[in-house]
Parts: C-alpha cells; structure tokens; sequence
C-alpha cells in the first residue's frame, strides 16, 4: 500500500489533516460580543424609585424668589446677531410671560456689539443703564476685596445675562466690575428703549408689578418662603404663628419608554440552539442596547434628562478653560453631600493633566470592587454619553442622590406584565407568516431632581489637549 502524497514536490502526509479533522470536532466559543457596552455608572450608582402609578410627583415648599434661565441667540452672520424672542421668557421678570408680540419688542432693542479680552464693560458703582447679554465669549465678574485686592466673584458665558437685576430699584448701580476674559459677542439694551416698551404695553407692566411684589416678599437664603421663628427672646414675649407654605403646581415625571421590536427568524430558534440559545443571546444584545439608550435618555432628553433640566443657578463656568482642582472645589462645594461626579473621559483625562501641572495625585475610592478615580474622596465616574462638542468642550456633573437627601433619583415601575428584569419587559408578538418570530423589548424609566441643589454642572469644559 502506498503512502498518500500532498502535492507535487512535497514530502507525503503522515497522519490527518487539521483540517479535515476540525469537521469532526467542535470549536471553543464565545458568546457574541458587543464593542457599544459601556460600564453605565450612571445607572448603576442612582437610587431607583418604583413608581408605582406610573407618574412621579415631586412636591416642594414654595419658592418665591424666581431661577435665572438662558436667553438663546441665533447668528445668520458676522454682523447679524439676534436674540430669540421666546427665550426671554428666561428672564426672573419675564417669566411666564407669554406675549410674542412684546417679546418681539423686546428682543428688537438688543444690538451686538464685539469685546475684546481685557476689555472692561460696566464699572463698580456706575449707574445701571443697559442690560447685556452674552452671545459668545467669557467674562469675570469682579469688585475690590476688604483688603484692596481684586477678587473674582465667578465666570459668566453663553446665553448668561446681568443688569435686569435692578429692576425695580430707584437709583441702581452695578455692584461689580465685569471684564471680558476672552473675545466675543455681547448683545446690549438701553434701559431707556425698555422703558419705551413698557409704555406701551399694560400686560407687561401689570406682569412686572406681580414680579416684584412677589420679590418683595420675605424669603430664605434658598428663594422659599420664610418661616417666622422667634430665638433669643428672655422673658413673655409674643411668639408669633408661622406655616409652611407649598407650591401649588408641583411637578409631575411620567415614566418614558425606549422600545425596539427583536425579531428571530423560527428556524434559527429551532435548530441553532446547541450550545447556546440563539433567542436568549439575540434578547441579551437587545436589552444591552436598550439600556445603553436608556442612560443616553437619562443624560440628554431635553423633558427629563439632567444637563436640560439642572437649574442654571447651579451651572458654573470653568476659570481658565480646562477642568482645574478649582474648578471641582467649587462644583463640590456648591451642595452638600456630593455623591459622585460623571465626566467624559476626554474630561476626566484633561482634569488628570492639570493636576500633574500642580503636582497633585488625585486620590481613588472603592466602589463595587473598582478603582474609581476620586476627588475630596467623590468617586468620578467615567461617561461618554455626555456630549462633547466641535471644539471639544463636555460638561462635568455633579449629584447628590436619594430620596431622603433630597438628591436625584430614577424612576421605574416593577412587577410590570412578562417582566424579564426590573422596569423592563418582554412580550411575545406572534410569528408572521414568513415564519419570523417578533418580541416587544420595553424599558420603562424617567430621573427626577427633587431639590435644584441636587445636581450642579461644570460647563464648558476644555479638553484639548495643549500642544507642547
């Protein structure tokens, strides 16, 4: 019997070919991978309320003193910078009022005009006669120390706005010097063409009076209506009677939905299930996916999601650009109880190169078995769903969390019908008649910020990196 050759030229095979060999033998697998799997710290670290009714009501004492929002400014041009007029419903006076007609009016007084880095726009002590809004650029707000010195009382940016504080007062005069850190755009209005609008419009001047009556009434450090205590008193002193008065038209969560349709075709449910079910992996991917969505939402929808509804008295700008040790000193220091900080790992990266400009070695924490960079002993957890934008600036959050700490929670229902795990279901829809399974996947889920203190935000954030 002769020894079977290979091919022409080569010494004959002496024993079975792999891979001939590998049709008799069965392969070590992996279940399939998914590179889009993140750790979903955000998920993970907040506190999850079962909500039972499906909506969330978050009731508060009453607040009389009104947040500061945003204006928004659209630029068509160089030279053509204007306002949007709804957007000026942002403003503590304006608020809630809804005449586009006036806000027209209002919006139209509004002129750009272009500042250079160093350039000094109001004076200490000067007379408030115009009313600013910033397009874009940076600006310090400062006033003289006790000691003579300078002292910088915060940033302000984009969409920020001052002088309409001295609504209201008779002879008002700018209690801080404001110079521009950066080039940029500001829009300007002269409290005289304000005037003029006023004038013209009773709905207006009856919405103002109502704004400073409600000013005018006694409030706490926190804009809520004051409670009347007497302490200190000797003696039988009158005590007067107080109540604890709350806001009538607190706000309500509804629980949100990410869903998506799984279909398997039933042959492959059939046939292709040794060693692993090919129902049970395809549902595993799904759900991954959903709740990568889930945390997205959690982030960035403009009805719930934490950067849209922090409140902007809780927003604070950076010093310098990049993410300092200040900077998260003064994040930190703004609530009480800080319980994590989530940043885009670009940010976190960036925050680590100042602190080895300093020569500081930021510290870590412990949480669920893992090394977690930290800061003032505050876990700083990585998230990339937090936007970055085109000139490569993110945001840096903060949260205080739990309901008896009066921080962030999550929403979800449990015990839903064919619930698969807390707050998600799957449901079986049927097989079409090309022999195609068809599974409903849901997620239900919602976040509520109970106080406005809970969360603060480090906005624009620079995470370039210098070129050495």
């Amino acid at each position: 019997m002769s020894t079977e050759s290979t091919e022409p030229g080569t010494e004959p095979r002496l024993s079975l070919d792999t891979r001939a060999a590998r049709n008799l033998a069965t392969t070590t697998k992996t279940r399939p991978q998914m590179q889009a799997i993140t750790s979903r710290w955000l998920l993970r670290m907040l506190p999850w309320v079962d909500v039972r009714g499906g909506t969330y009501r978050v009731n508060r004492r009453l607040t009389h003193t009104v947040g500061r929002g945003r204006v928004s400014v659209v630029q068509n041009g160089a030279d053509d910078v204007r306002i949007i007029p709804e957007t000026l419903a942002e403003l503590p006076p304006l608020r809630g009022f809804d005449d586009l007609g006036v806000l027209e009016a209002i919006a139209a007084t509004f002129t750009p005009r272009d500042i250079q880095a160093g350039e000094i726009l109001v004076e200490a002590g000067d007379p408030v006669t115009e009313t600013y809004v910033i397009a874009h650029g940076r600006l310090d707000r400062l006033s003289t120390g006790k000691y003579g010195g300078t002292e910088v009382h915060g940033v302000i940016a984009d969409g920020d706005q001052f002088g309409d504080e001295a609504l209201g007062q008779e002879d008002p005069r700018w209690l801080f010097t404001v110079r521009a850190a950066t080039p940029g755009t500001i829009l300007v209005s002269p409290w005289s063409r304000f005037q003029e609008v006023l004038g013209a419009s009773p709905a207006l001047r009856q919405h103002i009076a109502r704004y400073l009556e409600e000013t005018r009434k006694p409030v706490n450090r926190r804009g809520e209506a004051a409670v009347d205590v007497a302490a200190g008193h000797v003696g039988e002193q009158p005590i007067n009677g107080t109540f604890v008065d709350y806001d009538l038209h607190p706000r309500e969560y509804e629980l949100s939905v990410a869903q998506t349709v799984l279909r398997v075709h039933s042959r492959v449910a059939d046939l292709y299930n040794d060693p692993m079910n090919q129902v049970e992996q395809q549902l595993r991917l799904t759900i991954h996916e959903i709740r990568e969505r889930q945390e997205w939402e959690l982030l960035n929808n403009r009805e719930f999601g934490l950067l849209h509804n922090a409140d902007y008295g809780q927003r604070i700008n950076t010093w310098s650009g990049p993410p300092t040790p200040d900077d998260l000193d003064d994040l930190i220091s703004m609530r009480r109880k800080t319980r994590l900080l989530l940043a885009h790992p670009k940010a976190i990266a960036a925050f680590f190169r100042e602190c080895n400009k300093r020569g500081l070695v930021p510290g870590s924490a412990n949480v669920e078995g893992h090394e977690i960079p930290a800061w003032r002993g505050v876990p700083i957890f990585p998230c990339g769903k937090i936007p970055l934008s085109a000139h490569q600036t993110s945001s840096i959050i903060a949260l205080r969390t739990g309901e008896d700490d009066q921080g962030v929670v999550g929403l979800y229902q449990t015990g839903i019908p064919e619930e698969y795990e807390p707050g998600l279901n799957v449901r079986f829809m049927g097989v079409n008649a090309k022999a195609v399974m068809s599974y409903l996947v849901s997620a239900y889920f919602s976040a509520a910020i109970l106080v406005p203190d809970a969360i603060g935000i480090l906005e624009n954030v620079d995470t370039a990196a210098p070129r050495s």
